[in-house]
Parts: C-alpha cells; structure tokens; sequence
C-alpha cells in the first residue's frame, strides 16, 4: 500500500472513512452503548470511585480559589500599596495550593487501581468467554487477532481509564466552576471569552469526525498485523520449505504499510487539536487585555486590575479544560474503538447450552452409533445420511480424500458441532441428553499435530487427569514407551517444554501426548494419523503403545495411510459426505471398488 496514498493530504482518510462505513454495514457500532458498558465495570468500584470524585471535587475547587485569590490581592493590596493582611493571604495561598497538590496525588492513585481492577474483569471476562465459544468461532478466525482482543485492545482501555476518566470529569467541573465565577466578575469579559466557543466547536467537529473512524480502522489494522505474524511465525517451517519468505515479507509490509498509514493520519489530524486550542487561547488573552484594558481605563468600575488578571488566569483555565475534553474525547474514541472489539467477542454466541435435561454419564462401555445423521456447516452440506455402528471395544477407521467429512465425524462424536438431523447415541442415550463436559471426560484424543504446554513433562502428562499421582503419570509415560528418553532428558519428567514442544523430537511429542491420553483412561478413543512424518524406530513404539492403548476402548481412527489401519474391525470409505462403503479390510478389498482402488493406489506410489 503505497505511498502514494500520501499524495493527497486526505486521500487516505476518505478510505478509512469508506472502510468504516462498510464495516458499518456488516454491524453496527453503538459508541454510547459501548461506553455504558465500560461504565458498568467501573461502577464496580463504588467507594473508591466516590472518593475519586470528592477529591476531583476538592482540586477543581482549589484550583479556582487560587487565581480569585490573587486577583483580590491585586486590587486590595497592590493597587492601594496597601501591605496589612498580606502576609496571611501568602500563607493561605500556600496551603490552597499544598490541597491541590494533595488531591490529585490521591485521585490519580485511586483511579490507577480502579483503572487496574476494571481491566482485569474485562480481560477476565474475555478469558472466560473464549472458553464458553464454540469450535466453529476459532475455526474461522486468527489467533493472532484474537490475541490483539486480550492485549492491545484492553491496554488501550486500560491507558484511557487511568487517563481520561478523571480528566474529563475535572475538565467539566473546572470549566462549570469557571464560568460561574467569571459571570459573578464581568458578564462583559465573561461574553469575551466565550466568543471563541464557536470556533472551538467547529474546529473540534471537523477534527473528531476523521479521528473516530480512522481509531477504529488503525484497531483492526492492528489486530491483522498481529494475526499474520501470528499465522507467519507458527508456520515457519513450511514458509521456509516452500522458500515462500520474500512473499510472506511483501505480504508483512503491504499490513504494516496500511496501519503505518492509518496511524498517520490518525496521529496527525487529531495532533491538530493543541494547535487549534493553543491559537484560539492566545486570541481570548488578547481579547481580554483588549476589552479589560479598555474599561479599566474609561473608569466605569465594571472593571478592576484584579478582575482583568483573574480573567487571563481564568481564560487559560476556561480553554484548558476544553482542549483536555477534545484531547480526551480522542483518546476516548480510540478506547470505544478497542472495546468495542472486546465486546463483539464477549457478545459472540456462545456454544449451545446443554439442555435442561442433559445428564451425566458415570460410565460408559463405549457404544456409539450413527442413524441416518445429516450436517452443514453455514448452510454448505457436509454429511448426508451417515449410519454406522462402533461396539465396544472395536476400532473404526475413516478414509476418504480431503473434505470427504472425516473429521466433521469427530466433530459430532464429541460435540464441537451439533448435528441437523438424524440421531448419534451413546449407550443408546443421545448425544444431545448427555452433558458436553461430561461426554469428553470420556474421551481422549491424539491427533497428527501434537500440543504441548509451557509446562513440565510431568505436567503436561498430567493434563489428561489433573489428580493423577506421580505414579501414575510415571506409569503412563512407561506405557506409552516415553519413560526412557524421559529419563535421560536433563530434568526428567521436570523438564520444561515449550508450547511447541522445542528440545525433543516430534515422535517423543506423540509419545507424550498418548501418554496424557492413557492417564486419562478413555472410553472412547479418537486418533488422527499419529503416526505420520515419524521416523521408523519411533514409529514403531508408537504403534506399540497405540494397541495398548485403544485395548478395550471404542476407537475412532482418521486414516491417511491405510496401511497403519489394516487391523480395524471397520472401515468406512467416505466421499463427499456420504458413505461409500464400509466393512473390515478383507471384505473392502473383496469388493474390489473404491477403497480398493485407494489402497493399491497407495501400495504402487509407495513402490515406486
């Protein structure tokens, strides 16, 4: 994206001001209603925020008795060179400043926790609703633009809550202060000075009516940079085996170049604000010398040396809270632009409750089946008609070409999607009346791509069954053939292993992962091709420890290589989600059709 959007000084904002309103029309944004919601989680604070306001209270008053002060020593005590009383005045001005002080140390350190507290429930209510969405919802998003949510987002909440909450109230209570005490000294300079009011407004309007939209488009700008490098360095290792790293670069710099330039422009029309506030500060001084000075002079008393100093001081502290409202109400777009993110997320629909009479199942044999179940994902049919039977203790593999609705098989056992029609039961007792915690408490799964925590070995091995002993996690480990290069790792079963599991190789991730799978001691087994891009020792410990772990159990195989699935007391061929054919390996090859075609297809690549 180009510089030559720069060419024009507004060419870039009138996209952003475009893309916004076609975001607009995707959904709507409600700015009063996301404010109300931050509202409400400060709300949360009720005595700190009392306390908060009494002292902006306190300092916007202070604030105003000091310039009067000044002003009425000028006329009564350096206009008449008069000297008596002078001394206590100082003394006063001293303590009226030393409040002042006093009070905005303590509402700023109330508003910090506040501003803390207010941050944590809101990233703990973005935490906790993570875990209350369905599958589907991650499917289809970025991580990486998640992760922008939890951190960039809520930090700019965070930095305006601690910022502008407390500016914005002063701002209103100084500028209400002052205009009250100016129209008791002079309505005439009191009109003066608002003379600029208009000025301000329009200069305002034109200012905060580019910023909003573009705060809101330099957000998600953000929240795509963030995803893509998310994306980018998660797959590392294929960009660089398909020497696809000038793309990704050029593709990195064309994000970073559109938020680059949102940001600009962001940055600089709203950084127009203390220019605009500073000129039109200068014009009310000047408009005040002039008129103070003008009836001072003519003697109508309407107008005192004092009263035209209390006015200059006054003028400042009359533009000041205006600038720091249009500075703030800035700041503040760019907070409801961030929030306003969170909100999406936190207002997504949740995964379906279980129904009111779902129960839960103590134990299981592992019965599954499948009558005449039917699905779509966003209106595209993904299975039609499936009917199958999975007894317990037997193995049942599904092979097909991608997209034949595999893992969309899966998906249904263990609830990440719901099924359209037909009837998946489980012990004869329906999916949909069985608690979804509790029907995964049931399962395990290994699957092609191994996930492991920053955590220790032990730990992660630990996470099939949170109250294993050590033990028993020693004993899973030595079931699944991980014990012995557990062992000679550096810190053993200690050993902190990162989220990619970095240190060992990927067969010892599988090791590890089927070794969670057997501490939890499954009913129902769920396998993905486990054994795929591993080398051959290791692969045959992890067939090892596969048969010893689905003995008994009800498992559900994913099957690229079809080789590894001979033994299965059930393949079922899938394509396009339907079911061509099913039955044991010999009774598939006896029928001479598709499967067959597939596994010598496979046995002739392989031989050459």
């Amino acid at each position: 994206m180009p510089g030559s959007q720069l060419k024009k000084p507004f060419q870039y904002e009138r996209i952003a001001l475009d893309n916004i309103e076609t975001n607009k029309k995707k959904k709507a944004k409600n700015t009063a209603g996301t404010i109300k919601r931050i509202w409400s989680y400060l709300a949360r604070e009720k005595a700190k925020l009392t306390l908060v306001i009494l002292m902006v209270l306190i300092s916007s008053g202070l604030s105003l008795l000091g310039p009067f002060m000044i002003g009425m020593a000028i006329d009564d005590f350096i206009v008449t060179k008069e000297s008596a009383g002078l001394g206590i005045l100082l003394v006063w001005l001293v303590i009226i400043y030393l409040f002042h002080s006093v009070s905005i140390f303590m509402q700023n350190f109330w508003m910090v926790g506040i501003a803390q507290n207010t941050v944590y429930a809101l990233r703990s209510d973005l935490f906790h609703q993570f875990h209350r969405l369905p599958i589907s919802y991650f499917d289809k998003r970025q991580h990486g633009e998640l992760m922008s949510r939890v951190t960039n987002d809520i930090d700019n909440v965070n930095n305006t809550l601690n910022q502008s909450v407390i500016q914005i109230f002063a701002s209103v209570l100084t500028l209400v202060g002052t205009v009250g005490v100016m129209l008791y000294l002079s309505p005439i300079l009191t009109f003066v000075t608002m003379s600029i009011i208009p000025l301000m407004f329009l200069g305002m309007k034109w200012i905060t009516k580019r910023t909003g939209p573009l705060y809101k488009l330099q957000q998600n700008d953000l929240g795509e940079v963030n995803g893509y490098v998310e994306e980018i360095v998660s797959g590392q290792h294929i960009v660089k085996t398909f020497s696809q790293e000038d793309r990704v670069i050029r593709e990195f710099e064309e994000r970073n170049n559109k938020l680059k330039n949102t940001g600009f422009w962001a940055l600089t029309i709203s950084g127009f604000i203390p220019k605009v506030m500073n000129m039109l500060n200068f014009l009310s001084f000047g408009l005040i010398a002039l008129v103070g000075g003008i009836l001072a002079i003519n003697g109508t008393g309407l107008v005192t040396v004092g009263v035209i100093v209390i006015f200059t001081e006054y003028a400042r502290q009359f533009t000041r809270p205006l600038n720091e409202l249009s500075n703030q109400f800035n700041i503040l777009l760019s907070a409801v632009a961030g929030a306003e993110r969170v909100f999406n997320v936190i207002d997504e629909k949740q995964e379906e409750t279980d129904e009111d009479h779902a129960k839960e199942l103590t134990s299981t044999t592992g019965h599954v089946a499948f009558e005449d179940v039917s699905f779509a994902y966003e209106e595209t049919p993904i299975l039609k008609n499936i009917s199958f039977e999975a007894r317990p203790g037997e193995t049942v593999a599904f092979v097909g070409h991608t997209g034949a609705g595999k893992t969309t098989i899966i998906n249904l056992i263990s609830r990440f999607y719901n099924y359209d029609s037909g009837k998946v039961s489980l012990d004869g007792t329906d999916l949909k009346d069985i608690k979804r915690s509790n029907l995964r408490k049931h399962m395990a799964f290994v699957l092609q791509d191994s996930f492991l925590f920053h955590d220790t070995i032990r730990e992660n091995i630990r996470y099939g069954r949170l109250d294993a002993t050590d033990e028993e996690v020693i004993i899973a480990a030595k079931d699944a053939n991980a014990h012995d290069f557990i062992e000679k790792l550096p810190g053993g079963y200690d050993t902190i292993l990162d989220q990619d599991g970095s240190g060992i190789s990927q067969g010892q991730k599988q090791l590890l992962t089927i070794a969670r799978a057997l501490l939890a001691e499954p009913a129902i087994l769920v396998l993905d091709e486990a054994t795929s891009n591993i080398d051959t020792i290791t692969e045959l410990k992890i067939q090892d420890a596969l048969k010893r772990l689905m003995k008994g159990r009800t498992s559900f195989v994913i099957a690229h290589r079809l080789n590894t699935i001979q033994e299965a007391d059930k393949i079922i061929m899938l394509e396009h989600g339907e079911i061509l054919e099913q039955g044991s390996h010999d009774e598939l090859l006896d029928l001479q059709g598709s499967y067959y075609k597939l596994f010598k297809g496979q046995l002739l690549e392989k031989a050459n």
